[in-house]
């Protein structure tokens, strides 16, 4: 979203620079080129008062005194004129000893010519006929001062462009800040449903947002409600399997097949196998993975439950306790986790010899779940192998050496990892830690 608003602010001050720099070009051109006509205008009138100003004298032609703007009398006066006879030129006595450069055709000059003391002139030119003769009158007018006055606009108007270009960026930043408030609320309610706080999305959003938020809820509850028919089907499979299996397993046992003693050992052994890999499979078909918006595994919640029933399996005296961070819940199915943490905890009281703790945290890397007991542990080498199927280390201890191959193939489904090392009670210790959404979506 901040990429979104990163965008809009940038294509804004692109869009914004380029239109504030051609229509301050634009206004620059108009204001510049209304002021060339004014000084065309008044260029002109001073052309037609230099004629007016023409007598004749004594000598032929001459200018009045009296008729001439004192400005072209003064040295370097910014007013200068030039008159260009057949076969004389009369200059003004502002001119000094300067040139007043011609030009090729009648009107106002283009560019700017080079006056006296380093001036910007802007020179107008008038054909004439006086007194039956032909002549040429051009007249120019100091530009720099004018030149200074744009300049002074161009730093001035930038300096204002600058100023309302930030007070639109603000603004358009408040605006697109309250216009995407909505969209921010519904992602942090996505991310309340991925924590479990949250069953479903708040409806009352913009009319823009209606469809988006109707289709994640509708998601969400159809995602539910196929899980929940999914594990109804596989539980009803298992049961209607189990049947069969007893049957053929008191079938091998029959005194029938005492005669036969190879040939029950291997039925037995292929009816264990079949039993275990049907176990197997329908324990990870089941697995919800992360859990659904609301059925999140709340430690405060049901972790007291479990011990509870523990304790009471185990009537032994047992000291069982665990620890976890307030309100800790891990964003994994409620069943999952009870079967995988009922699993372990089991395990750890079958061998413990008087206490097990169960210790939960979360770092930054996800979740972390550590199982301890003081029993006899389990020596580095075989340890492995405790995490395979079927695979028990002391038959005097009830199981079917089952359980450790559920866990793994729940923390495997969830892209965690498990390991056994030795625990700081003495006994074995069963680590498990479990990446958090984002990490495990990337692992995948």
């Amino acid at each position: 979203m901040k990429s979104i608003q990163r965008r809009l602010s940038l294509g804004l001050v692109a869009v914004l620079v380029v239109v504030g720099l051609l229509l301050a070009q634009a206004l620059l051109w108009v204001f510049e080129h209304s002021l060339r006509e004014q000084i065309e205008v008044r260029l002109k009138d001073e052309a037609e008062s230099l004629i007016v100003a023409m007598v004749r004298g004594p000598q032929g032609f001459q200018l009045s005194e009296q008729r001439l703007s004192a400005a072209y009398k003064r040295p370097y006066s910014g007013l200068y004129f030039r008159i260009d006879f057949a076969d004389t030129t009369w200059r003004s006595r502002s001119l000094w000893d300067s040139e007043l450069q011609p030009g090729d055709k009648p009107g106002l000059q283009e560019g700017l010519s080079q006056g006296p003391q380093d001036q910007q002139l802007l020179t107008y030119r008038g054909d004439y006929q006086r007194f039956g003769q032909k002549l040429v009158i051009y007249v120019a007018e100091d530009y720099t001062p004018i030149l200074k006055s744009v300049r002074n606009v161009q730093v001035i108007g930038l300096g204002l462009g600058l100023g309302a270009l930030l007070l639109i960026l603000i603004l358009q930043r408040s605006i697109v800040r309250r216009a995407f408030g909505p969209l921010e609320n519904t992602r942090k309610q996505i991310a309340q449903l991925q924590q479990g706080q949250l069953n479903e999305l708040d409806s009352q959003v913009p009319i823009e947002l209606e469809p988006l938020v109707e289709q994640i809820n509708h998601l969400l509850a159809h995602t539910e409600e196929t899980l929940r028919r999914s594990r109804n089907a596989l539980g009803n499979l298992g049961h209607a399997l189990k049947t069969p299996l007893a049957v053929l397993v008191n079938l091998s046992s029959r005194s029938e097949l005492e005669a036969h003693p190879a040939l029950r050992k291997k039925l037995e052994e292929a009816l264990e196998q079949i039993e275990q890999r049907l176990s197997r499979e329908l324990n990870k078909a089941r697995l919800a993975g992360e859990a659904l918006p609301g059925a999140h595994f709340d430690c405060a919640a049901e972790l007291p439950g479990l011990f509870s029933t523990l304790q009471m399996i185990h009537n032994r005296g047992l000291q069982l306790d665990w620890n976890a961070p307030a309100g800790l819940r891990l964003p994994w199915d409620r069943e999952d986790l009870l079967e995988l943490l009922g699993n372990l905890l089991d395990n750890a009281c079958k061998w413990a010899d008087s206490k097990v703790q169960l210790q939960l945290s979360q770092g930054s890397d996800g979740y972390r779940l550590v199982i301890e007991d003081d029993g006899p542990g389990i020596n580095a080498e075989r340890r492995e192998d405790v995490l395979n199927r079927g695979i028990r280390l002391d038959e005097q201890v009830s199981g079917h050496g089952l359980g450790l191959g559920i866990v793994r193939d729940i923390v495997d489904a969830w892209g965690g990892d498990i390991s056994l090392g030795e625990s700081s009670l003495g006994g074995l210790s069963v680590c498990i830690l479990l990446p958090s959404r984002r990490l495990a979506i990337k692992a995948k």
